[in-house]
């Protein structure tokens, strides 16, 4: 009998289709070939946060009863899995369930997953996203709210009564923006509703890939934001690569980059914009004039990402930086040294 090391052969032996998805950074779907090469440790995991990959498998057999894992699995320093934690998750997973994922757990065995180690809890708003793309991408219907959530957006309903549609019913319309006209009743919502429907919008869109039109009003009302809407907005155009990058230029010539709830945003949602080795030196700049253990945590999660790590590991000899950031890289150096 063939040793199972991997999630993917477990699921193939187990004779179900699944696809999986990431829940860190942004929920969004991890191509399949990615993924083999991912649990091969050939690649390094695309989207870490905080050391961990946090992803779902979506599975299901001929019923198409999809049945859904979260797991969070650490990774090593060069972002690969740890082999050591993704045996352990494998083989309780095996002793729990046999070969077959589909089949009917005990309360015992219900118990024993439910206590999983390697299990964790996305946020409402991934959950509704994270629903809301999965029922589309396997062809089922919307949820019971979406309808509510198309008449609200599209002006058919009174603005205060924002209160009787839901977060899973937005979710639905933003992953179908592309379709009919939803994407005329996201840029209506965002204009014309309740300040607390704005922001469940801002939420769902952070993890979608925006069109120009929507990222534009996004942009616009993020320069003239009140307060409380400004970190979802700026979490909003993440995925547009054009107005995000403004989005943080506007801040830094503001001077509010050193606020640390927009210095989190960035790292957590916005991080693409550091490539761009103008914003990337004034983000570590503002990220100096905070704590060490701060500074210490935000860039180890920034260097994890694959595609920020040269870049990030370059900064470090920079001769453009300041004293304070000279002086910030110097007490990483010191923690990492012990």
């Amino acid at each position: 009998m063939t040793e199972i090391t991997t999630l993917s052969q477990f699921l193939t032996t187990a004779q179900t289709q699944f696809q999986i998805y990431d829940l860190g950074r942004r929920v969004q779907h991890i191509d399949m070939m990615a993924f083999h090469q991912i649990e091969s440790l050939k690649t390094p995991y695309p989207y870490p946060i905080q050391g961990h990959a946090q992803f779902a498998v979506v599975f299901w057999n001929e019923d198409k009863q999809p049945y859904i894992w979260f797991i969070k699995l650490a990774l090593d320093e060069r972002g690969l899995f740890v082999p050591a934690a993704r045996s352990q998750f494998i083989q309780m997973i095996l002793e729990a369930l046999g070969r077959d994922p589909t089949q009917p757990l005990t309360e015992q065995q219900q118990q024993a997953l439910a206590n999983n180690p390697f299990s964790f809890k996305p946020s409402q708003e991934k959950l509704a996203v994270f629903n809301a793309l999965v029922r589309k991408q396997l062809g089922l219907p919307a949820s019971s709210q979406y309808e509510s959530a198309i008449q609200y957006l599209s002006g058919q309903m009174p603005k205060e009564n924002w209160e009787y549609i839901g977060l899973q019913g937005i979710a639905d319309v933003c992953v179908r923006a592309k379709q009919l006209d939803h994407e005329q009743h996201i840029l209506n919502g965002l204009e014309n509703s309740a300040i607390e429907v704005q922001g469940a919008l801002c939420q769902c869109l952070e993890h979608m890939d925006i069109s120009d039109d929507i990222a534009k009003l996004i942009y616009d009302a993020f320069v003239n934001s009140f307060e409380d809407l400004t970190l979802p907005l700026l979490r909003a155009v993440a995925s547009h690569k054009e107005y995000s990058q403004k989005a943080v230029m506007h801040l830094i010539k503001q001077r509010k980059l050193s606020l640390d709830s927009i210095l989190i945003t960035i790292a957590a949602r916005n991080w693409s914009v550091l490539s761009n080795e103008q914003i990337r030196l004034a983000y570590l700049e503002a990220l100096a004039l905070q704590s060490q253990a701060f500074f210490n945590q935000v860039f180890a999660d920034l260097v994890a990402i694959p595609q920020l790590r040269n870049a990030m590991l370059g900064e470090l000899r920079n001769p453009q930086r300041s004293e304070t950031l000279s002086k910030a890289i110097g007490g990483l150096f010191k923690a990492t040294s012990h």
